[in-house]
């Protein structure tokens, strides 16, 4: 039997991560999580992600479902960072899921489910982000140069659709997800 592609990126967590049930248990780098979160098949360090995108899935400025944002090198991110957008709270807030972004229990890797993310870019292009980060519970302070989504519509016909985690979105977002819920 043959099975998409996603598939096997996601089979390939779950037995890097022996006991996991889920792709939220994974532990480990951005990268595999954020390409078997979002079915995008793109490999290499997360910067590199915004040139490979190019002529392989379409790309924009504007979050879609399921889409990778991709940040830019940076002196704290050095080899950049990919998280897979999982809610859209309104047109300068997203939440995305990633993993190996806050310690948890003294040590990163893990998922984090539907962290806030908020744009900051004066052009309002979210060229320029603010994360929430658990180890201060709070929007950071460092603003984060950012390239733009990724989204799994392939440009071309040799890739198939990249089928988005249905894990991606909880009933459980961080704690300004929890207050944008309780006043929506």
């Amino acid at each position: 039997m043959r099975f998409p592609v996603p598939i096997l990126a996601l089979c390939a967590l779950l037995m890097a991560a022996p006991g996991s049930a889920s792709l939220l248990d994974y532990v480990g780098e951005c990268v595999p999580f954020a390409r078997a979160a979002s079915g995008i098949q793109i490999y290499g360090d997360a910067w590199t992600w915004w040139n490979q995108a190019q002529g392989r899935y379409a790309r924009g400025t504007r979050p879609n479902l399921g889409s990778v944002i991709v940040f830019a090198r940076s002196s704290r991110l050095q080899r950049g960072h990919v998280a897979v957008v999982s809610r859209i709270v309104d047109r300068r807030v997203l939440m995305i899921t990633h993993a190996n972004w806050s310690r948890q229990n003294g040590a990163r890797g893990h998922v984090e489910q539907d962290v806030t993310l908020t744009d900051v870019s004066p052009d309002n292009d979210w060229s320029e982000v603010k994360v929430w980060f658990r180890d201060t519970t709070g929007l950071g302070t460092t603003i984060y140069p950012v390239y733009g989504f990724i989204y799994g519509k392939p440009v071309t016909a040799q890739l198939a659709p990249a089928r988005p985690a249905r894990e991606l979105t909880g009933a459980k977002p961080d704690y300004v997800g929890a207050l944008i819920d309780a006043y929506r």
